[in-house]
């Protein structure tokens, strides 16, 4: 088995521990706020962050809510990640892989929620009330998209050679000498 292809099991397998995570996790927040306990929070770290139920209809933290028209916008970046992990599936890169591991995982925790609720919970609340701040509402699924992204664009931005190219496996002996070296993308 390849190097790239041994990769992909690992990006695979980042995907599902993704998916598990925020699949038991809301299953847990589901559970204990159906208890009668609809309206409350679980404050985590005083009033800054906290824990409450949500049923988002929209799209990742509650946007697009009621414009289903512009659903378009998420199909357009879900192709673009698949174009980008075509280029790279060649790649050897750990580092990658877990990259598209974490955004594939994330976005189907979130499918599972809306075909099968017909809605994604979502439960970590985010604000600092002494300046009015209050961010929207999101799971494990979209900290997991959004952790992939931002490492996505870092590894674009610093990586040493153009994502179609395979990586060459080293060489041995007196050829090795004569030939370019490689860098490697972490």
């Amino acid at each position: 088995m390849s190097l790239a292809r041994r990769n992909d099991l690992i990006m695979v397998a980042t995907g599902i521990v993704v998916i598990f995570l925020d699949q038991l996790v809301k299953q847990w927040i589901t559970q204990y706020f159906s208890g009668g306990r609809a309206d409350s929070s679980i404050p985590l770290l005083g009033n800054i962050l906290e824990l409450i139920y949500v049923q988002n209809r929209g799209v990742a933290f509650s946007l697009l809510e009621g414009r289903e028209s512009l659903y378009g916008l998420i199909v357009l970046a879900v192709a673009v990640v698949v174009w980008l992990y075509w280029r790279f599936r060649d790649s050897s890169a750990v580092l990658t892989k877990v990259v598209f591991g974490l955004i594939l995982g994330g976005a189907i925790g979130n499918l599972i929620d809306r075909l099968r609720l017909g809605y994604v919970v979502d439960f970590i609340h985010f604000q600092i009330p002494s300046i009015g701040f209050h961010f929207a509402v999101f799971n494990v699924a979209d900290s997991s998209i959004t952790v992939g992204v931002i490492l996505l664009i870092v590894v674009l931005m610093f990586s040493d050679r153009p994502a179609n190219q395979p990586v060459q496996p080293p060489s041995h002996g007196a050829a090795a000498a004569t030939q370019p070296r490689v860098r490697r993308r972490i």
